[in-house]
Parts: structure tokens; sequence; C-alpha cells
């Protein structure tokens, strides 16, 4: 029996759940536990989350997971690494008391304000200095919302923080932000790694002073406090790494360790990573971002937002038959969708998917889409409508690769990660629909937490070769390769989900306009 002396604890604070694992030197996952997230709706387009939930969940599932472990092993622990979604708006007092709920990152409400900044900036301008496309999902606006709505609370504002900084600070009692939630908050000047004073400037707000200082994802901030180790199970001392947002912590999940493999994160969103070899122009609707993995200095991070939300969204809105199908023959609902989707044909019966519940975020950038079935008819199917959407979802991702390679990137598989790659039929869609085999991950990799680890193992010394680290302890379980007459289907009806696409977005505005006047 193997001597273990140094375990690892991530924790990832995502949008719907907030997961820790402690894993062994050798990746073995010793203990885990998770907890749903709620989301709370003040009004139309608003989305905000509780912080005091934020951290009483987290530290229920510390308790649970030192619990699970051990106290031997939890003395073991030698660095913690939490990664988050992003973007969030949490403003925090002197004492670090949250003045009001987070905004998060699917919060829609400073639209108004992104154009003043966009109009006042020039687009060009502030895509040169961020390095992305402009989108109400970041924080600039978020603030000039804040100071313009609450001016009681923005004068009472010591610090804005990201959702992984408050998980830090409530650990440490440090307020800190990593880069690489600095680098997407879209407040930093990317051609100088500092906050923007010309953002700064046309907002009205000295980001220097409200923003903590960036970090580097592998920096230790400080360690766990003697109060935090009595609300979690932990023991005080354990280093806090600056740590990274969900999406980083994603690709180390993957596995992608070398230019030529693309990853997907696939979850509720889905996130996708391709390694380049030199940095993208800014003004690309998909950009690079700096990558510590050695021999691939750049990576490609492009967030789809509704991918597994598509799937969950069908089945609660129409999926009772399914659901009680599933509960009658004592079967999973979702292994049941799946079954339903392989019975159609590809392309559905000519009825085509347009995933964009929540707007989209990579390559379009475009608030206003919105989800859309095309092609039905008398003759559609229940089991059409559902291979529709698995569908759907893979023609944004296709969109996203296209997008990518365009720039001059290389891609020859796609490794999956996250509960999407449970789905058998849907990564055969995937592969399909890329042209390029698919690689399903060991499970054990296939969460955000596990990149925690191999954050916080980088950083305290247990890891100090993350390339070597990677290969050894992220196994492929399977390959599916693609389905050639599907990948034919999908090569031919492509174009035309971008066609619809295009000449529907102005109608999509008008929409939106109309629906606000009627119901003023």
């Amino acid at each position: 029996m193997r001597n273990i002396e140094n375990y690892l604890l991530g924790i990832d604070l995502g949008t719907t759940n907030v997961k820790a694992i402690i894993m062994d030197e050798h990746g073995t996952v010793v203990s885990s536990a998770s907890r749903a997230n709620s989301l709370i709706f003040p009004g139309p387009g608003m989305v905000e989350q509780d912080p005091g939930a934020w951290w009483e969940h987290t530290a229920e599932i510390l308790r649970a997971v030192t619990e699970q472990a051990g106290p031997e092993i939890v003395r073991k622990i030698r660095g913690i690494s939490i990664s988050s979604q992003t973007v969030t708006m949490l403003p925090l007092d002197r004492e670090g008391n949250p003045l009001r709920n987070a905004l998060i990152w699917m919060d829609a409400r400073s639209a108004g304000e992104l154009q003043y900044i966009i109009d006042t900036i020039g687009f060009d301008r502030y895509v040169s200095i961020i390095g992305a496309q402009p989108d109400v999902a970041f924080l600039p606006n978020k603030i000039l919302w804040f100071k313009k709505n609450e001016p009681e609370l923005f004068a009472k504002t010591y610090r804005i923080m990201q959702a992984s900084s408050y998980l830090n600070f409530k650990l440490t009692g440090q307020m800190t932000m990593d880069i690489d939630q600095a680098a997407r908050c879209q407040c930093l000047d990317i051609n100088t790694l500092k906050w923007s004073d010309e953002i700064s400037d046309v907002i009205g707000v000295d980001l220097n002073s409200i923003l903590p200082q960036p970090k580097a994802v592998h920096e230790i901030i400080g360690s766990v406090t003697a109060s935090a180790a009595a609300e979690t199970g932990l023991v005080s001392g354990i280093p806090v790494v600056a740590g990274a947002s969900d999406a980083m912590a994603s690709m180390y999940a993957t596995g992608l360790s070398q230019i030529g493999e693309a990853g997907e994160s696939s979850g509720t969103t889905s996130l996708v990573f391709v390694g380049h070899d030199k940095p993208s122009q800014s003004d690309l609707p998909v950009v690079t971002k700096p990558c510590s993995i050695t021999g691939m200095p750049y990576i490609f991070d492009a967030p789809i937002n509704t991918s597994g939300a598509s799937i969950k969204w069908y089945l609660d809105t129409f999926g009772k038959a399914e659901q009680d199908y599933a509960a009658l023959h004592n079967i999973n609902v979702y292994e049941h969708l799946n079954q339903l989707a392989a019975e159609s044909e590809p392309g559905s019966g000519g009825l085509i998917y347009f995933p964009y519940l929540l707007g989209e975020r990579a390559p379009l950038w475009n608030s206003h889409a919105k989800g859309m079935f095309i092609g039905l008819s008398l003759d559609t199917e229940r089991k059409d409508i559902i291979r529709s959407v698995f569908e759907g979802t893979a023609f944004a991702l296709r969109h996203v690769m296209t997008t990518i390679k365009d720039t001059g990137a290389k891609a020859d598989c796609l490794r999956i990660t996250g509960g999407g790659s449970k789905s058998r039929v849907w990564c055969q869609i995937k592969a399909s629909m890329l042209r390029m085999p698919v690689y399903i991950l060991d499970e054990k990799s296939g969460d955000v937490p596990f990149g925690d680890t191999l954050i916080a193992g980088h950083a305290v010394g247990v890891f100090p070769d993350l390339t070597e680290t990677i290969s050894k302890l992220i196994q492929v379980k399977e390959i599916i390769q693609p389905v050639e007459e599907w990948a034919d289907v999908y090569d031919q009806m492509y174009p035309l989900y971008i066609d619809m696409y295009q000449h529907l977005d102005s109608d999509l505005i008008k929409l939106k306009e109309t629906m606000a006047h009627i119901q003023k």
C-alpha cells in the first residue's frame, strides 16, 4: 500500500453548483461533495446570487469532504485552489461584508451602460484595450450601472470582488483577484496587464482603488485562518492559491496539453479551448489568453452559453412524458433522451434548433439572439425535436471551432469532459459535426475541481511539471469516431444554420424592442 503524503483541495463555485474534491498526488479523488446554488431574478434581464449562500454552501461541502477523508488526510492537504463562474460583481465594505447580492455573468441590466462605454471610447479602441469582444456579461458596464442606480451602496464600497475572490477572502481574510479572472472581466488593459485608466475615466471609477491588484494564478495569497478552519473542518495554515476562472480550471481538467488538440468542458454552458503558439488579434470574435502549459503559450477560450442548459430546458419545459417513462422503467431520464435522439435520423427530419436561450457569447457576442426551432411540421416527432436540440448545440460548437480555425489555429481531435461527455449520442453528433474524433476522458478528471487541484499542486510544488502531470493523470476512456453519413448531412445543413441566423438577427432585435414596448 502506498504511503501518500500529499493531498490537494479543489473548489469550484459554478453558476448552478458549488463542488469540492480532495485528491491525492496520484490523481485519486478520495472525497467529493456538491451543493446546488439558486438564482435570483429581481426583474427582466436581472440575475443575481446571494454571496452569503455561496459561503454557507461552500462551508457545508468542505465539512462533508473533510469528514469523508478523515483527519489524517486533512492534515496532509498541502494547498487549496478555488475557481468560479466569470464575471460577477460583488461589492464589499471595508470589513468584507457584502453590500448587495452579486450580479452574475447572466445579468443583462447594464446593456445601456455598455453602449455608453462603447460609444465614448469607440468600439475598435475598446477592443484593443480589453482584447475581447465587449459584452453585457462583463464588469465595466456593471460597475457603471451600480454607481448610477445604487449610489448610496456604491459610496460604501471598498472592493468589488469576483465569486472565487470572495471565497478566498472568507478562507484567508485577504482581498485579492487572480490574473485570469482579471483578464476576463474587461477592466484590464491586456497590453500592460494593469487596470485600464481609460476605462476608469469613462465610467468615473478608479479601478486601481476599487479592484484588487491581480495575482498570478499559482501565487499563494494566504492561508486558512483559524476561524475559517472552525467553519469548514479544515486545519489552519493550509496555503491558499490565487486560482483561476472556471474556464481556465476546466481547460486543465480536459487534459489539453499540446497544440493541435481542442478541449470542451461540456456542462450547463460549454467552454471550448484550442492551444495556439501566438496571441490572436484582439478584434476577433474569439481571442487567446495566456496559458501556463509548457509548449502552449496561448489558449483560445470560447464560451457557449446554453449547451447543456438547452437539454435541461427541453426536459423541464416539454419533457414530462420522458420523465414519466424514465420513472416507470427505473432509468435515468437523460439516458432515455439519448435513446430517443438516436432513433431520429441525422438532420432531425429537417428541424434546426438554435441554442440561444440566453443570447450567445462566442462567437456571436449577441445578447439579442434568441433560441429558435425552424422546420417544424406535422411530420415532426418528439424524437426529432430532442435530436435537433443535440444537433443545434453541436452546430454552435462547429461555429466556434470554424472561427478559431480561421485564425490559423489547428485541432485534430476534441477532448470532452463534464456532464455532456456521458451522452454517447451527443458525442457522436459532435464528432460527425466536426469531422474529428472525440476523446471521452476518465471520469475522475471530468470536473472543474480536478483542474483546481492541478493548479494548487503546481503552486505548492507537488506537481512541478504541469505538462507531465496532465499527461499522466488524465486518461482517455473512449475514442468516438465521426459517422461519415452523418457528417455529410451536417456539412450540407451547417451553411443553412449560419445563413438563417444572419437573416433573422435584425428581426430578433425588433422583436425584443416590440415586446419591451408592449410590456410597458
